[in-house]
């Protein structure tokens, strides 16, 4: 159901959801500080409540009404980054409700390039929680059109046409001494993040133990090892020539298959969506892409994964979860 942004407000002033278009991924928006429009986020995505969620707002100066503090590193980076596809994860303030928090101490902040949602923002005067307007592990929708194929037309979604970005957000942590760890890859890199930081991170905060160190990262959006995933089971290959040859053996078991490529190349004797050897151009098309063959409704999707580099890494930890067997 398409509504207009006055629509859009009234309703989340009134503590209904919405489905909210950002650079990266449509989000599932209710009233940050409403708990019981909250809860409903978590309903209709059939979400785990210990899931924390991502707090957008409308510039810098709001981050004051959510986190105990702003460390300087963190500072330096949402002025390089806001509006845009970064989120960084602070301490929170002891009223910041346990709810958006998953039970963190910690609060998800970003604030989104989109003009449509800014202005949704700006207009309301609320900060939404708004992760992807999807069921809870499926793919991430980045139009509207996918979000009412995953969770119904009967859900209000603000058209923004289709998202630039493509995937979710580089989740940054900050620790009140000024840390910094990188929990979740996007196309802002980590080399970008060291740019404004003037520091790596470090590699173990907590000393020699690792397991410490592990439990001292607080709990981020998108962290389930399945994520992202269409409903047909999706395989992956390094090579091009293992991906046709699975594809040969598939067909004469009599499975239908589709694939999704990278870069040119010989192709397999199936539907085929090819994309661009370049990582912004896959990640902006990436959901898009995978929408289109899990539509296709055929028994296997086989994906080539682009090289395992630095520039490659968001996209392949989206295939990675995609993809992953339990």
């Amino acid at each position: 159901m398409r509504i207009s942004l006055e629509d859009a407000v009234a309703k989340l002033r009134q503590g209904e959801i919405v489905a909210i278009p950002t650079e990266t991924v449509y989000g599932l928006a209710a009233d940050a500080s409403n708990d019981i429009a909250l809860q409903k986020i978590f309903a209709t995505k059939q979400r785990p409540a210990d899931h924390p969620l991502i707090v957008h707002i409308s510039d810098i100066n709001r981050v004051a009404d959510w986190a105990e503090c702003f460390p300087e590193v963190a500072v330096k980076l949402a002025k390089a980054f806001w509006p845009g596809p970064l989120t960084l994860i602070l301490p929170a303030k002891n009223h910041v409700s346990r709810v958006v928090r998953g039970g963190e101490s910690t609060i998800a902040l970003r604030v989104p390039n989109h003009p449509m949602t800014l202005a949704l923002l700006e207009f309301s005067g609320l900060s939404v929680a708004a992760p992807s307007a999807n069921l809870f592990t499926q793919l991430s929708p980045t139009t509207a059109e996918h979000v009412e194929a995953g969770l119904g037309e009967s859900v209000a979604v603000l058209d923004g046409g289709a998202c630039k970005v493509g995937i979710e957000s580089t989740i940054v942590s900050v620790t009140a001494e000024g840390h910094w760890q990188l929990l979740r890859p996007g196309m802002i890199s980590e080399d970008d993040i060291i740019r404004i930081a003037g520091k790596p991170q470090p590699q173990n905060i907590m000393g020699s133990d690792k397991t410490l160190a592990e439990e001292a990262k607080p709990k981020a959006p998108g962290q389930h090892a399945l994520h992202y995933s269409p409903r047909t089971p999706l395989f992956l290959f390094k090579d091009k020539i293992m991906l046709i040859q699975e594809c040969e053996a598939l067909t004469q078991a009599g499975f239908k298959c589709a694939a999704l490529l990278i870069g040119k190349g010989k192709q397999p004797n199936c539907n085929v969506v090819q994309l661009p050897n370049k990582p912004v151009e896959v990640a902006e098309r990436l959901y898009s892409a995978l929408h289109e063959l899990d539509a296709m409704k055929v028994d296997r999707l086989l994906v080539e994964l682009p090289d395992n580099t630095p520039k490659w890494a968001a996209v392949l930890d989206r295939l990675n979860r995609a993809g992953h067997r339990g």
